[in-house]
């Protein structure tokens, strides 16, 4: 009987597994399927805690409708009844000690319009007049390989890219623009450059791909662990060993030999490691592997949830968040009025929101080594500034997310390309999964799971 491994009980690793038990029971397959998780709970970056009648994600606090509405894993696992969607809202940077309308009409704070851009109260007339070079300037160098900050620099200015894009942008993909490629960002950039002769123009033709509505997000009546909980309940023909740890991966011949950390043993066909760079690195131990892994790269994050005894009426009318411009103004990176974004989060009717410190913050090597209560401090502060509100807490879930985000740098794909030959030619039936190499929004690794799955079953 063959063995398949999955390491790693994350969402890419349960995919996997889910699909996986799928073929087996279809087939009528002799296989065994054994699922290592070295922490207690299954989910990995998906993580809902309650508290005090708030709902909150510690880790992803939601997944993209259009792309998990294409899939049919809600449908197989009876959840559609249970979908929520978000409230929609407006959106504002902090800078000058005040909070700013990013423009409406704006697609990640690019403007989508001229309208939208001559109505901006984030970038001076000289910025506008310098981002009007988008409509009469041709892409001639630019590829999506490029750096996105450098091609949007080039036609829409200096200014309207540091004050209103990148606030927005390096937010939702955790870098600095000018170290991410175009096409591990907004890769349709490009084509409406050509096609419109200009970025702006484009956006506009396209408004409705990006509109999304009520329904640009999803998640649960019971939060996102919701879905780990119904894929764990679904594995009945899989072994789920959690607060288990593999700590080295040996190759007997065709075979791999896992040692766990309890010293037992276990004799793999096949193994999908959906765990970290990190991880994968220092299991495999290959001075080969590590030449590679070491172009791919990592951030931090802390969250830092804050639920009050206050209504959430009291926060700027359709507002659901903000992003912090200037880090000498704020420490917070950005805050998500949560409470008013997802009303299941809160039944009452109370304050909750989530504040983001990243390790791209000047002030990060300070605050990664302050305990829980000093963090709160600083979350209280910066909520007090922010918003004006000075009221004690009620409920509080602080969460350090050490070099567990993934940046896509320009040399990323070539790195993961690289990895690929390498554990094809020396460890066939070992095959690298998640968000550290194919995408980092949850319909990404649950695709991810499944496609890596496949290749088990196709053999």
């Amino acid at each position: 009987m063959k063995t398949v491994v999955v390491i790693g009980g994350g969402i890419t690793g349960l995919s996997a597994m889910y699909e996986l038990q799928k073929w087996k029971k279809t087939n009528s397959e002799e296989i065994r399927l054994v699922l290592i998780e070295a922490s207690h709970q299954l989910g990995g970056k998906i993580r809902t805690v309650k508290q005090k009648g708030f709902v909150i994600e510690a880790g992803a606090d939601s997944i993209v409708s259009r792309k998990m509405e294409t899939m049919s894993l809600l449908e197989e696992l009876g959840m559609e009844k249970e979908v929520v969607y978000n409230a929609t809202g407006r959106s504002f940077i902090y800078t000058d000690s005040e909070l700013k309308l990013i423009p409406e009409d704006s697609v990640f704070g690019i403007p989508a319009s001229i309208e939208s851009l001559a109505k901006s109260t984030l970038v001076s007339a000289e910025g506008k007049v310098a981002a009007l070079k988008d409509f009469y300037t041709q892409n001639q160098t630019f590829t999506k390989n490029d750096s996105i900050g450098a091609f949007l620099e080039h036609f829409l200015g200096k200014e309207l890219v540091e004050k209103q894009i990148a606030p927005v942008l390096s937010g939702v993909y955790s870098g600095n623009l000018n170290e991410l490629t175009i096409s591990s960002t907004l890769p349709y950039l490009i084509d409406y450059k050509k096609e419109h002769g200009s970025i702006m123009k484009g956006l506009e033709a396209n408004k409705q791909k990006f509109k999304g509505g009520e329904r640009k997000f999803l998640s649960f009546q019971n939060g996102l662990g919701s879905l780990i909980d119904a894929l764990e309940a679904k594995l009945d023909e899989v072994e789920i060993l959690k607060n288990t740890k593999v700590s080295k991966i040996e190759k007997d011949n065709s075979r791999y030999q896992l040692m766990l950390d309890n010293e037992e043993v276990i004799e793999a066909d096949y193994v999908i490691l959906s765990i970290p760079n990190t991880a994968a690195e220092d299991l495999l131990d290959d001075s080969d592997l590590k030449k590679e892994f070491s172009g791919l790269k990592n951030s931090s994050l802390i969250s830092v949830y804050v639920g009050f005894d206050v209504p959430d009426s009291i926060l700027p009318a359709d507002g659901t968040g903000f992003i912090t411009a200037n880090t000498d103004e704020l420490t917070c990176n950005a805050c998500t009025w949560t409470s008013r974004k997802w009303e299941h989060t809160s039944k009452s009717g109370n304050l909750l929101v989530r504040l983001f410190y990243k390790s791209s913050h000047p002030a990060y090597a300070s605050l990664k080594e302050m305990n829980q209560a000093e963090l709160l401090e600083v979350a209280l502060g910066d909520i007090n500034k922010g918003l004006g509100i000075n009221a004690e807490p009620v409920a509080s879930e602080i969460t350090k997310w050490t070099d567990q985000m993934p940046n896509y740098l320009i040399t990323h794909p070539k790195s993961v390309q690289a990895l690929e030959n390498i554990m094809a030619d020396t460890y066939p039936g070992i095959i690298l999964a998640g968000c550290s190499y194919y995408g980092v929004g949850i319909p990404d690794c649950i695709q991810n799971g499944i496609d890596s799955a496949r290749k088990i079953i196709k053999g």
